[in-house]
């Protein structure tokens, strides 16, 4: 099992959420804005079988792609969406830190 961190633009993060659902995909969805990709983003996150990485990737680049043939690609946008995977095992000390943050 994996868990897949995906940062996607705003310009893409509706058409991300419905077309990954459309999918099949469950996920949880962050508004997110930092140093890393600057502010405007919402990260996703996503856990998958070992084999549907690859597949997800594919899902993900196509919903892009296809919001630009309907709304035009964008001037200002470097990138449409930046992905990370992790073992999900190797995810439990993150989110237990979360879990355990005082509130």
């Amino acid at each position: 099992m994996k868990l897949v961190v995906c940062i996607v633009h705003n310009r893409y993060s509706d058409a991300m959420e419905k077309g990954l659902k459309d999918k099949g995909y469950r996920m949880t969805e962050l508004a997110s804005s930092g140093g890393f990709l600057k502010k405007g983003n919402t990260t996703f996150l996503l856990g998958v079988d070992d084999g549907d990485v690859e597949a997800l990737r594919e899902s993900m680049k196509t919903i892009c792609t296809d919001h630009e043939k309907k709304k035009g690609k964008a001037k200002d946008v470097d990138s449409r969406f930046t992905s990370f995977v992790v073992e999900a095992k190797d995810s439990l000390p993150l989110l237990a830190a979360f879990q355990n943050k005082p509130k």
